[in-house]
């Protein structure tokens, strides 16, 4: 009879960054024992299956996703490593209060911007660094979204920095994607380790859907509304998780032509003819909302839709021109933003960010370009971006060009060694670093989904965890925040 061998930790090396997994080569964390434990008791087959079994779980949902230039066009599964992310109660009750604070001074922030720009009048921020914001919208002045609220559904990246900090990388205020792989990952998770999820207590995320119909309805104009998620289409990246959200929240997925202005209301085509839609639920950009009102040649959106929403007669999440409030150039301002809104101390801080578009910062960012993480202000995606300690001298040179040129378009940041979590690979466990983009609900109250997506760069010492670069995904434990927390993780 042959001896399957187990999987075990001993050779298991975390590096520099902080390993979320282990304090030392030796020492696991307290919420990572029991999981270490029940890990180590199964066979190198065992494991090798269960991953396996977790990428055709996907492959079945349909959890794929398009990379933007990829010459042929194939879907691929934005991959899950089976090792989760486990986060302490005490922990998360930090970055959940951090984010809810973050999220009502932002909310105030962008208001303010179309309204009486007072942070603007007391020099809090400089009023050319937000009219020269692309998603600044001028039309947006005046508007007064229902209830008040203009970020109603958030992404916020978080990274854990070498001491074990959590801080702010930016924010995602207009259309943020990835929800529908934190929802499937625990879903596969429960079904990968039945037995083991049996005897920990983990916070739920299934609830999701329902917090965000619940939202959508708070924000109708009438009660019982017709609710709809608006979609691009088959073609988007992200068409997979407005089809998903659609579904769980029954109701219906629609595009631009299947919706149209009559009078004062926007209506949707059905087989029966027409019917009043009261909130739309938007996965689109701003621009492409109305050809009418923005950009004329979009072929997405609905002709007259942005002045039935200005009348009050349809209700739009997330409002337009929140965009202004998620430019790279306006994070580093945020902290700031919570003081004069709220009269607080931020609870969560913000990585180092340098502002391209200020003097001294630009001098600092072209003299120390090859020791700093280069972004674009209003790129996504991992895209436009450039890794001064993982580049050549021809491409710092490239970079410089392009900040000299258009300082407003970029900024910078430290390369921050991300935490890191055991993967998966080649038959042994490997640290791959990880960054966390917890989902925010903001209806009659803000609600933190507790845990949220965790990304992971696969690639080996790489620190870009974007699907688009090739990165995966992780499910995120969130202990119950008790006294026998612990043991129960």
């Amino acid at each position: 009879m042959q001896i399957q061998r187990t999987l075990h930790f001993q050779d298991y090396q975390p590096g520099e960054a902080y390993d979320e997994m282990f304090q030392t080569a030796k020492d696991v964390r307290m919420n990572y024992a029991a999981y270490k434990e029940h890990l180590e008791s199964l066979s190198i087959v065992n494991i090798k299956k269960l991953q396996d079994a977790t990428d055709q779980a996907q492959l079945l949902m349909g959890m794929t996703f398009l990379v933007h230039g990829d010459e042929m066009g194939i879907e691929k599964i934005l991959k899950l490593d089976i090792i989760p992310r486990i986060i302490e109660g005490t922990e998360w009750a930090t970055i959940e209060n951090g984010l809810k604070q973050r999220i009502k001074a932002l909310n105030l922030f962008i208001h303010d911007i179309y309204h009486d720009q007072k942070v603007v009048k007391d020099g809090v921020i400089d009023l050319q660094m937000i009219k020269s914001c692309p998603a600044y919208l001028p039309s947006c002045h005046g508007l007064e979204p229902p209830k008040g609220i203009w970020t109603h559904i958030s992404g916020v990246d978080i990274i854990r920095d070498s001491e074990g900090n959590f801080c702010v990388l930016e924010d995602n205020l207009r259309t943020p994607s990835g929800v529908s792989y934190m929802l499937e990952n625990r879903k596969i998770l429960k079904a990968t380790f039945p037995k083991f999820f049996d005897k920990i207590m983990i916070q739920p995320v299934s609830d999701y859907p329902k917090i965000l119909y619940q939202m959508l309805e708070y924000i109708s104009p009438v009660s019982d509304p017709t609710i709809v998620v608006l979609t691009p289409g088959i073609y988007n990246s992200a068409y997979y998780e407005h089809s998903y959200l659609a579904q769980e929240m029954g109701v219906e997925l629609v595009e631009g032509r299947d919706l149209v202005v009559r009078g004062e209301y926007v209506y949707m085509r059905n087989t029966k003819g027409f019917q009043r839609v009261d909130v739309i639920y938007r996965r689109i950009d701003d621009t492409f909302l109305d050809p009418r009102e923005f950009n004329p040649e979009s072929m997405l959106g609905v002709e007259g839709l942005f002045e039935v929403y200005k009348n009050g007669k349809v209700a739009i999440a997330n409002a337009p021109g929140t965009g202004v409030g998620d430019d790279k150039a306006i994070c580093p301002y945020v902290p700031d933003l919570v003081k004069y809104y709220l009269g607080e101390e931020p609870i969560l801080s913000n990585v180092k960010t340098y502002i391209c578009s200020r003097k001294e910062d630009l001098e600092y960012v072209l003299d120390n370009i090859e020791n700093l993480v280069v972004k674009e202000t209003n790129a996504a995606g991992g895209y436009g971006m450039m890794l001064g300690p993982k580049s050549d001298a021809e491409m710092h040179a490239l970079f410089r060009e392009k900040v000299r040129k258009n300082p407003r378009n970029y900024v910078a940041q430290p390369m921050i060694q991300l935490s890191t979590v055991p993967c998966l690979a080649d038959e042994k466990f490997s640290p791959r670093h990880v960054d966390l983009r917890p989902f925010i609900i903001y209806g009659e109250d803000i609600s933190v989904i507790p845990g949220g997506l965790t990304r992971v760069a696969l690639k080996e010492g790489s620190l870009v965890v974007n699907s688009s670069q090739g990165g995966g995904t992780k499910d995120t434990w969130v202990c119950q925040n008790n006294s026998n927390q612990s043991q129960s993780c």
